[in-house]
């Protein structure tokens, strides 16, 4: 069949629905956010670092890092000097990768190092059965080829949805993002002393609410609503002890967005 029609025809493409193979069931992929908690140094880093210390001693993690302060320092100048989107999104994943070392450093003791990202993919299978944890740039890579967004310049496919992918295409147990947020609210809380905080919805629903502002790259809802294996992931806020314990253990402990209504 494959062979006889397009590849881009609807009923060969419905004709591949099939199982699809978790090759890491038995890990959690949790993204540490550059600008909410790397950036905010040893006050917000270490503990962190601490309760990731301790959930490692039970559960293999797949962590993740973005890029911060630093990656909008690059927007703001290749924005200023046109470059096109793909440009940005390359200069991009350099930043996410300095964190990813930075972070890599400080669990180093445990066994836990930053891997590269030429290798990364290819490799995960064997890292994460030699050692604890491992730690990624949660750039995807994209590079020049990312998407044009409906909005704008900015590469819609920066970090969060970098992680999403990976934990979909591994078949990962959870996903968590840590933000300095307890979570998805009703309006930006940072603006709003009145902000209400959604403990759980449906990624169509909250798409159709049309936020604002969301914690996340606004582009994990679209993902969401087709992905295979992950069905649904959890924002929760680093700065607040136990929340990323919690997460991991499959507890509501922010605000979980799941696929559907």
């Amino acid at each position: 069949m494959l062979m006889r029609e397009s590849l881009v025809d609807r009923g060969l493409q419905a004709h591949t629905e099939t199982p699809v193979v978790r090759m890491l069931p038995d890990t959690h992929v949790i993204k540490i956010g550059g600008r909410s908690i790397m950036d905010g140094g040893r006050k917000t880093v270490y503990p962190v670092v601490e309760a990731l210390t301790r959930a490692l001693e039970t559960k293999k993690l797949i962590i993740s890092t973005g890029g911060g302060a630093r990656s909008r320092h690059v927007f703001s100048i290749g924005l200023d000097l046109g470059l096109p989107t793909g440009a940005l999104a390359q200069f991009a994943m350099a930043d996410s990768l300095g964190t990813a070392h930075m972070l890599g450093t400080l669990l180093a003791p445990l066994g836990v190092v930053a891997i590269p990202p030429e290798m990364f993919g290819h490799l995960l299978p064997l890292f994460i059965r030699t050692a604890p944890g491992v730690i990624f740039s949660g750039s995807p890579p994209y590079s020049v080829w990312e998407h044009p967004p409906e909005r704008g310049r900015i590469p819609p496919h920066r970090t969060d949805a970098g992680t999403f992918l990976l934990a979909e295409c591994f078949g990962s147990k959870t996903l968590t993002l840590v933000k300095d947020v307890d979570g998805v609210f009703d309006r930006d809380p940072h603006k709003h002393t009145g902000a209400e905080l959604i403990d759980e919805i449906g990624a169509r629903e909250l798409s159709a609410r049309n936020l604002d502002t969301l914690p996340f790259d606004r582009v994990l809802l679209d993902l969401l609503a087709t992905a295979r294996l992950v069905k649904s992931f959890q924002i929760v806020n680093g700065l607040v002890p136990g929340r990323i314990e919690a997460a991991l253990a499959g507890e509501r402990a922010g605000t979980v967005i799941h696929a559907g209504g």
